[in-house]
C-alpha cells in the first residue's frame, strides 16, 4: 500500500493512513476476490497499491500541490510535468474517487511473485517511464510505466504503448472489467466498480 509509505510522489507517508490495509465496499471487494480467483487460475496474481483513501489523504495532496518548493520526487513521478499544472492537468483534484470505497489501483504479478525491493527515502530517482530495466524495481508485470506515472504514456490506450505492454495492461483491464470494474482512461491502475454502493459519498475516516 504505496500512501502509508514515503514512496509515492510526495515523498512522505500520507495523512489518514495508520496501516497498509486494502478497504474497501463489501460489492467492491467481493468482485476483486472474483478477479483474483480468475487471475490465479492464468498463473497470476493482482497487487494492490492503493484502496479506499480518506479525505484527508486527498487533502493532503492538494497542500504539496500547491508547495511548488517540494519536488523531492520529481525524477521519479513527474519528470516531464511541471508541478504547477498538477490541477489544470488533472493529475490532482480536490475530491478523488477513491474516498467513496469502490476504487482501487492495482497491477498484476507473474507467480511465483520475487520480493519487491524496498524503497529508501533519498536513494537515486528513476523516471517511472523509462525502460523497465531502470525504472524503480517492482516485481510486476511491465505496463509500460511505474504506478501513479504523472504522464500522458499512463493513458491506458496511449498509442505509443504496444507489444507486450500493452498486452498486459488488456489483460488486467479485460480481467477487472469481467468481474464489473471500470477502468479510467488516464491511468492504466486505476479501476472503480460499478454501479458504485456510495456514488455521492467522500469518506473521511483512517485506514487503520
Amino acid at each position: 500500500m504505496r500512501y502509508w509509505t514515503p514512496h509515492n510522489f510526495m515523498g512522505v507517508p500520507v495523512d489518514g493512513y495508520r496501516r497498509p490495509t486494502c478497504l474497501l465496499t463489501r460489492q467492491a471487494a467481493r468482485a476483486l476476490h472474483r478477479a483474483q480467483r480468475s487471475f490465479l487460475r492464468r498463473g497470476f496474481s493482482l497487487k494492490v497499491y492503493d484502496c479506499y483513501r480518506p479525505q484527508r489523504a486527498v487533502d493532503h495532496f492538494v497542500r504539496w500541490a500547491k508547495d511548488l518548493g517540494d519536488q523531492r520526487m520529481k525524477g521519479e513521478f513527474y519528470p516531464r510535468e511541471d508541478k504547477a499544472k498538477l490541477f489544470d492537468d488533472g493529475y490532482i483534484a480536490a475530491k478523488s474517487g477513491h474516498s467513496r470505497g469502490s476504487t482501487v489501483d492495482l497491477t498484476l504479478v507473474r507467480l511465483p511473485a520475487v520480493p519487491t525491493l524496498p524503497y529508501v527515502p533519498g536513494e537515486p530517482l528513476t523516471s517511472c517511464y523509462g525502460p523497465k530495466a531502470t525504472r524503480f524495481p517492482d516485481n510486476s508485470l511491465d505496463m509500460g510505466t511505474g504506478f501513479d506515472c504523472f504522464d500522458t504514456l499512463a493513458h491506458t490506450l496511449d498509442p505509443r504503448i504496444h507489444g507486450r505492454q500493452l498486452s498486459n495492461r488488456l489483460l488486467l483491464k479485460s480481467g477487472l472489467e469481467r468481474a464489473g470494474f471500470v477502468n479510467l482512461p488516464e491511468e492504466w491502475w486505476h479501476f472503480t466498480f460499478q454501479p458504485e454502493p456510495f456514488p455521492d459519498t467522500y469518506f473521511d475516516f483512517p485506514v487503520g
